[in-house]
């Protein structure tokens, strides 16, 4: 018996050192999808990625590395093996990220999202990356609106979701150091983030002229991992700056160190939330309304009360400066000398 149990806890911790990690390389210039995924021989796109990645049933973390150039979306790019744990991710990333020396923007891998609109709510949908498991990083990447009309007609949209997330049972997405940038007129990006489930976390991400940053959107209304929006820019939000529903408890939603400017609405709320939220070390000027709702197709930010936002140390008055610059590091970030430098909000963490 004695023997029995020790060979057992043997294989088991013998197992353990067995679990292997994953890793691909894309490369869309040099990267060919019949190439094995080695840094050495790189696949050519994120979809195929993605095949090889849903089939491998072997546990481990995952981690995609993207080479500089553009990588065009034409499909949207689903995860469904849920195999991730909170240590052992999947993980897509830029080969060089912003805090390394030799990063400069130019080397942000851009991903472009050209997929066929489908049906959705309120019009057509257009989805880039479709993480359906839980447990995955998002990291150092350049994502830019759709080139296609938003308006259909009076009642639908077009809408162009780089990042979109739909179970509501999921947990633990967190999208760092990613820049988004759109433009209203022919590039237009609807939310750069939207995702239903838990533990929605935007770190050190930098948006502008999207027309929505971020939505966390609905769970089922159990326990799940903290949701947060941390150290981030938003420029030139046309719509808004942060859109939060009922299902985005307050108690559980960390807000901090964020610039919110040159935008319509800093915060929607789903129509007829009840929520109250916190807002900390944080710089919201030049824009029209403080709040608003938003209810779906139809959403008007209609000016609302603000009772439901409790804000320390927020400052309201001042001018923010973005680099428009493209040979600074800084490109499409805060200006040197800008209001709210000392945030420490924008792609970089040292």
């Amino acid at each position: 018996m004695i023997k029995s149990v020790t060979l057992s806890l043997l294989f088991f911790i013998m197992s353990l050192f067995c679990i292997k990690a994953e890793q691909l390389y894309v490369n869309p210039i040099t990267g060919n999808d019949m190439n094995s995924g080695a840094k050495t021989q790189p696949l050519r796109s994120l979809s195929e990625a993605a095949r090889r990645i849903n089939l491998n049933k072997d546990q481990g973390e995952t981690t995609i590395i993207l080479a500089e150039g553009v990588h065009m979306i034409t499909k949207t790019v689903l995860f469904t093996n849920d195999k991730y744990t909170f240590t052992n991710r999947l993980t897509i990333r830029a080969e060089v990220m912003p805090d390394d020396a030799d990063w400069t923007p130019k080397k942000m891998p851009v991903v472009m999202t050209i997929v066929p609109t489908e049906p959705g709510v309120g019009g057509e949908e257009a989805k880039g990356i479709q993480p359906e498991v839980s447990h995955v990083t998002i990291a150092g990447l350049r994502f830019t609106g759709s080139p296609d009309y938003t308006y259909l007609d009076a009642n639908n949209l077009r809408r162009s979701y780089p990042i979109w997330r739909d179970g509501k049972k999921l947990d633990d997405l967190l999208v760092t150091q990613c820049l988004f940038a759109g433009n209203a007129d022919v590039l237009p990006l609807h939310v750069g983030v939207i995702a239903n489930g838990y533990g929605l976390v935007i770190d050190h991400c930098v948006f502008f002229n999207c027309k929505i940053p971020v939505v966390f959107w609905k769970n089922e209304g159990k326990v799940g991992s903290r949701n947060a929006m941390q150290h981030s820019l938003v420029s030139g939000g046309y719509f808004c700056g942060v859109w939060t529903t009922q299902g985005t408890n307050g108690d559980d939603f960390d807000f901090h160190h964020n610039i919110i400017a040159n935008t319509s609405t800093v915060w929607i709320r789903e129509k007829g939330s009840t929520r109250r939220y916190k807002a900390s070390d944080c710089i919201f000027v030049n824009y029209n309304k403080l709040a608003g709702y938003g209810s779906g197709p139809l959403s008007d930010s209609n000016a609302t009360s603000t009772d439901f936002l409790e804000m320390k140390n927020v400052q309201t008055t001042g001018t923010v400066i973005i680099e428009k610059d493209q040979s600074k590091r800084n490109y499409l970030q805060l200006a040197e000398g800008s209001l709210g430098s000392n945030l420490n909000a924008g792609l970089f963490k040292k």
